[in-house]
């Protein structure tokens, strides 16, 4: 494998929504290349793409898999990616692997809401692209409305490669519309119509083969074999292939289109960073330093780690010891494997271009970069759903940790936290399916069942107003007593303030140290003076006040925003201890909140919806029934128009069901962290109510 030549690999993810028939068009791929000797089928349940038991219960794509084949002298690298957006993170992150993406459209249900997501994340990626249109012997395909619907989204670059010679059950073969051929009776668009705005998309990027063309002049299929893959990659032509995978129609052809027009590792130069920022320019040299990257990791049944390497540049061996970005010391790669779905073949060496996989190597994750460079990976769409989780079994907490972590390291985009407050564990995604989907995982593959709930929103507790207070800690109950006397004062902190000059002595003129927290924006003041306050309890103050900081005071949330200065109290020298130090301290804060007018934050998401335009208005309502802010739209073509707005978490946390009712399945959106504001006062009384009735029932 390692003596391919780079110019004659290509690495392609398949892509698309959910149903588009991506896998069974891979899988045809592989039986009529000879890597398999039986027709595999996803409906059967063996297809070599297709492997976990998930997947064949489900019968779609969880995962992206890899899997390769060769055919006239080219080595095809293939990554089969999910459809449904809920796994969106293994499409963005097999991107990173490959340098063309193959958008797979269902001829039946024509461009769907991941179609478009995918095809302009491989554009923004800088992948070539292609477009395929299956399942073309579906007797309600409208062949010719798609293609134009296709021209009027994504432009007039996209044209027919082939077309459909048949429709419905009559689909039987394609005719070219680069070479036309004599025979086209039956053809559902004319190829010779096709041809000149096809020619016109490939000869763009050469001036003198256009000039010559427009004279009359034909140019030559040594000229369009060489600069069909330019076009492509500067975006003047984006090819589309027609076929019915499941039956084998035009997937011979769709293999050819691919060796002709798909990018190989030696027409994508990529970018990499030394250590001290410089720009390298990273070509698929076997001879050059070597420079890979960690695009997917899986866990397969029998708790073997494999880590899924991109190579662009040098040349990487078996036994040899590499740097890893993140790591101190050189990792020893003690396998190289050559992966087929979920089967594996050891090998000795890979080169630039090649797709390969370790074993059991633990210090590599996601985005490690293998080699002396570093290099941008694909941003990852940020988890928003959550659901709080624990197992049925009670015993089970270390397996259950342990099976999450192992998802966790599969899907970059599940998140898992320890909410400090409610102790709860906290698995993040992308939709209800996602999660649901991670429960099925967990109980089929590591045994552990779980019970799961809605978490709590993560509301910020927060002040308006400065105030200032007390508080006395003194208990006697024989031998010797508790004493701490701590005085404050509080004051709002703005995100944002320098800390350096907000701690000027005009403000504090007594100041003798401050202590900063970034992560929750709270600063505490020292302007203790005389010693009433001895030096040796400061450090239990402090403490004091951070346990306040987690603890709460109004609805038991994470307290933020706030400055507290120290600058008066009373010691005994008997009965002053640590403890009680750190108990009115924590009292202090409490009362002295309660008295700068607190109240609660909320986290607000920024939404981008991307709806049909008869759909605008649904979501304007919507919204604002959400205390949602719409903050314009724009339209993007093909009669869609995407909505920008911000809305408190709280209420779109399920906004994906009425997003789908709204719009008939045909919406999409994207949510992510903005930033925290203040809760309406009503909604503040109503979360503070249930807050007190939870820890009464606690009680």
């Amino acid at each position: 494998m390692s003596k391919v030549k780079p110019e004659n690999i290509r690495n392609v993810a398949f892509c698309g929504h959910g149903s588009s028939g991506k896998t069974t068009l891979l899988d045809r791929m592989l039986f009529e290349t000879g890597v398999v000797k039986h027709e595999p089928s996803v409906d059967a349940g063996n297809s070599l793409l297709d492997f976990d038991e998930v997947e064949k219960a489900h019968q779609y794509s969880i995962e992206a898999h890899v899997a390769h084949f060769e055919h006239a002298g080219k080595w095809f690298n293939v990554v089969d990616t999910p459809g449904y957006p809920d796994f969106l993170g293994q499409t963005l992150s097999a991107f990173d692997g490959v340098d063309n993406a193959a958008v797979v459209i269902n001829a039946h249900s024509g461009i769907e809401v991941n179609t478009r997501r995918v095809f302009n994340e491989a554009g923004a990626a800088g992948l070539g692209r292609i477009i395929v249109l299956d399942k073309l012997d579906d007797e309600s395909a409208d062949f010719p409305a798609l293609y134009a619907s296709i021209r009027e989204l994504w432009g007039l670059q996209c044209v027919l490669l082939n077309v459909p010679i048949g429709q419905g059950h009559e689909f039987k073969r394609v005719a070219s519309t680069l070479k036309v051929p004599e025979d086209t009776a039956g053809a559902l668009l004319d190829p010779h119509e096709i041809h000149q705005p096809l020619m016109e998309s490939i000869i763009e990027v050469d001036e003198e083969v256009m000039e010559r063309y427009f004279e009359g002049q034909q140019p030559t299929d040594e000229e369009l074999a060489r600069l069909i893959v330019p076009a492509i990659k500067e975006g003047s032509l984006i090819p589309i292939l027609c076929c019915a995978g499941k039956h084998g129609v035009g997937v011979k052809e769709l293999i050819e289109a691919m060796a002709l027009c798909c990018l190989s590792p030696v027409h994508l130069e990529r970018v990499a960073r030394d250590a001290d920022g410089k720009e390298i320019a990273v070509k698929a040299d076997p001879a050059g330093p070597l420079v890979a990257t960690v695009f997917k990791t899986r866990i397969d049944p029998f708790v073997q780690k494999l880590s899924y390497i991109r190579i662009f540049s040098g040349t990487l061996k078996k036994d040899e010891s590499v740097r890893v970005s993140g790591q101190k010391k050189n990792l020893k790669m003690h396998q190289l494997l050559q992966v087929q779905g979920g089967q594996t073949e050891n090998i000795e060496e890979a080169g630039p271009g090649q797709i390969i996989a370790v074993a059991k190597m633990e210090d590599l994750h996601r985005g490690a970069m293998l080699g002396d460079y570093v290099m941008d990976h694909a941003r990852l769409p940020t988890p928003m759903v959550g659901l709080a989780v624990t197992p049925k079994s009670r015993g089970d907490e270390a397996k259950l940790s342990g099976a999450l972590h192992k998802i966790e390291e599969e899907d970059p985009t599940i998140r898992l936290d320890r909410d400090p407050q409610t102790k709860e564990l906290v698995m993040s995604g992308l939709s209800e399916l996602h999660l649901q989907i991670v429960q099925e995982k967990l109980q089929k593959r590591d045994h552990v069942e779980v019970e799961t709930h809605e978490p709590k929103v993560p509301y910020r507790e927060t002040i308006q107003i400065n105030a200032e207070g007390m508080y006395r800690h003194k208990k006697q109950s024989g031998g010797r007593g508790q004493f701490g006397e701590v005085h404050i004062r509080m004051y709002p902190l703005s995100r944002g303030t320098d800390i350096e000059e907000f701690c000027s002595k005009d403000r504090f003129p007594q100041l003798k140290n401050h202590h900063y927290d970034e992560t929750n924006n709270f600063l505490w003041v020292d302007s203790v003076v005389g010693g009433v306050i001895p030096s040796n309890f400061m450090p239990a103050v402090e403490k004091g006040f951070k346990d306040r900081l987690g603890r709460g005071v109004i609805a038991g949330y994470q307290i933020q925003d706030v400055c507290v200065e120290v600058h008066f109290g009373k010691h005994h020298p008997v009965d002053s201890s640590e403890a009680a130090f750190k108990t009115a301290a924590s009292m202090a804060f409490r009362n002295v909140f309660q008295d700068a007018k607190p109240n609660l934050l909320e986290p607000i998401v920024k939404m981008a919806i991307t709806v049909p335009e008869e759909n605008v208005g649904d979501v304007y309502s919507d919204m604002s029934t959400r205390r949602g802010r719409v903050q314009g739209s724009e339209a993007i073509g093909g009669g869609l128009q995407t909505i920008e707005a911000e809305a408190p978490l709280a209420e779109v946390s399920t906004y994906n069901r009425t997003l789908s009712s709204m719009t008939g399945g045909q919406g999409s959106y994207t949510m992510e962290f903005s930033h925290y504001d203040y809760t309406p006062p009503n909604v503040m009384q109503e979360i503070i109510a249930s807050a007190k009735l939870q820890e009464e029932e606690e009680d």
